[in-house]
This record gives C-alpha cells, structure tokens and sequence, in this order.
C-alpha cells in the first residue's frame, strides 16, 4: 500500500511538472497594470514560470514600478494593446484592469483569433458580458474568468462530495466573502481608483466580493440560471467609498435550492468560505484546504485537504490545458457559459437592490 501511494505521488508530481513546464511556454500578453492581483503573474515571470512577451498600460508611472520590482526591460512595454499583439503574437492576453475595460480586450483580441482570462468579475454589467460573449462566438474564442476561489482544493471537496451523493441534494449554499475594506487593506491607488466607481467596476462589494459566491453557486448547480434573485445593499462607509456599496446580500432561488452570498468591505478580517446543506449532511469549506463536515446522525469530521493536481490547480496551468485542448473549459469555475450566470445573477442582485423588489428571471 505504501509503495502504491508512492508511485501515485510520484506521478502527480510528475504530471504537475510536465503541466508547468508547458505553462511556461505559453506565449501570453498582459493587458493593464492597475490591477493587484498582476502582482502574482509578474512574479512567475521574475522566478521564470510564466513567458510574458508583452505588456500593455497606459499609465507610464506603472511602468516604472513594476519593471524595478520585477525587473521587466522597457522593450516588454506598450501603449496599445493592438499594437502590441500584433507584433508578439500571444498565445493568450491576460487582464489585470477595470472590469469595464475587460470588453475592449476582447474587442481587439476576439478578431485576431487571440484567446482571453481576464480577473474576476467578467464584466462590470451584463451588457458588456453580453458583447464578449457575441464576439466570443463570432470568433471562436475562448474567453475566461480567473477566481481566486478556484484553485482552493477545499472547494473541488465539497463539490466532489455533493456529486458523489454523499449528503443528498443540496438546500441551502451560503457564501462569505469580504474583508476589512480594499482601502484599509492596502490596495494600490490605481488599484482603488476604478475598484471604488460605479462605472469602472460596476458595483462596490456587490461585484468584487459577490461574484465569487454566484460563480461558485452556478458551478454547485451545474450551469443552471436561478429563477429568481433578491438583494441588499448598504453603505457603512460613505466618507471612504462615497460611489458606491461596500456590503451585499444577496439571495439565489434555484428549484429546490437556496444560495445566500454575502460581500463586504466591512468585515473585522478576511474571508473567502462556502457551506453547502445537503438533505442528510453539511460541508463547510473554512479556507483554501480545511474542511468541517455534519451528518444527520451526529457524525462529525474535520479534515485538512490535498493539494489540487494539475490542471485544476492553477491558472495558468489550466490556461494551457484549455488552448491545448486537454479540457474544454466551456463548463466549470473559469468558464463563459458560467460566468454569464454570474454576470446575469449580479445584475439582478443590483437591479433588486435599487428598486427594493425580488427579480425574476426569464
């Protein structure tokens, strides 16, 4: 027995290897700069894990930042993101901007057959959702959204465990997801900037922190639109974000289930968890790996989980995975069919917030 989950560790290494190995040929773009979480893709090209061929960002000042702390040449720059691709011919584009911006990537890449993963949410409204997901088709592109939440083996767990029938169908999903506020945590200025306006990012904790719950509600519910949304908005904070909301909740009806996402800017630490109540049990991913587990019958357990293994266990692992068609990305966490969900159940949630009524969707 030893000996066999040596050899299966040996070769999930080895799998993961192989699969980082190919990441790190993938030709890929990088489309703005004022975006926290560009911050880990530079730091895989400074440790050489990731190729970056070119760099697009208007503000020079960005620049200058970020080629000292990464040691980037100046020749990786641009201005214009058509220029750019067309001369270093990417494999894929990854944006690190404003939601709102996320559109106008794939308006230049989707006619160059050029591939999109932009950082969560897809879009800041559905209408732009609505046109990536035209030119996407227009052009046969893929076009992906990159979750922090993904990569967390403590929620392939959960989900694993629902699918395998484990604590029956599911009746309630609740979603926590927020922390102290983007300003009280350190975000950059530029960061904040469009991070803190309606139009730019479409919402306040509504978008940031509520589409992690619905795209991994849409994901438990395998794609499925809910019939109906209902949702809260406060603002505890207008001296420091005087544009927009910084707390949401918002209620998912789907047939015989109930999902309860709850976003703030106002919480006293961070957070990123999921529950899931089943007819006979109850999952409660804590973190990134630790979960807490509930039988009808009083069985308790609590167990620590295994790294992910490749290419469910990385961005841009799973990137490569999906241009070399090895998954098909067209139905999971990343994916535009599910992150047109998301995008349809976060417009509902503002459109209830404002008129102070339950949406139903059509």
């Amino acid at each position: 027995m030893r000996k066999l989950r040596n050899i299966v560790a040996i070769t999930t290494l080895l799998a993961c290897t192989i699969f980082h190995s190919k990441a790190q040929g993938l030709r890929l773009a990088v489309a703005g700069l004022n975006h926290n979480h560009v911050y880990g893709i530079l730091s895989r090209y400074k440790d050489g894990t990731a190729n970056i061929v070119g760099i697009v960002e208007p503000n020079k000042a960005l620049w200058v930042k970020f080629s000292k702390i990464f040691h980037i040449p100046d020749s990786l720059f641009y201005t214009d993101l058509k220029t750019m691709v067309l001369k270093t011919k990417p494999d894929a584009v990854l944006g690190y901007n404003e939601a709102a911006g996320h559109v106008k990537i794939v308006e230049v890449c989707a006619p160059l057959h050029i591939p999109v993963m932009v950082e969560k949410p897809l879009a800041a409204t559905l209408d732009q959702a609505k046109r990536i997901k035209e030119l996407a088709n227009q052009y046969h592109i893929q076009v992906l959204t990159n979750y922090e939440t993904t990569w967390y083996p403590s929620n392939w767990d959960v989900y694993n465990t629902v699918n395998a029938g484990t604590i029956g169908s599911v009746k309630r999903m609740v979603a926590h997801d927020g922390h102290q506020g983007p300003k009280e945590i350190g975000c950059s200025a530029e960061f904040l900037a469009w991070l803190t306006d309606p139009v730019l990012n479409g919402a306040g904790a509504l978008n940031d922190f509520g589409c992690y719950g619905a795209d991994l509600m849409t994901w438990m519910m395998h794609g499925k639109r809910p019939i109906a949304v209902t949702a809260i908005t406060r603002h505890y904070k207008p001296a420091v974000y005087p544009k927009v909301d910084d707390d949401a909740t918002i209620i998912i009806e789907y047939p015989g289930a109930t999902g309860e996402i709850e976003g703030s800017w106002n919480w006293p630490f961070s957070i990123k968890d999921f529950e899931v109540f089943g007819e006979t049990g109850y999952l409660h991913a804590l973190d990134t790996s630790h979960i807490v587990s509930r039988m009808r019958e009083k069985i308790i357990g609590s167990k620590n989980v295994k790294p992910l293994a490749a290419p469910i266990n990385d961005p841009i692992v799973y990137l490569t995975a999906v241009l070399r068609k090895q998954i098909s990305g067209t139905d999971d966490l990343s994916s535009l069919n599910y992150n047109m969900v998301v995008m349809e159940i976060l417009d509902a949630a503002k459109r209830s917030a404002a008129e102070g009524k339950r949406i139903v969707l059509l």
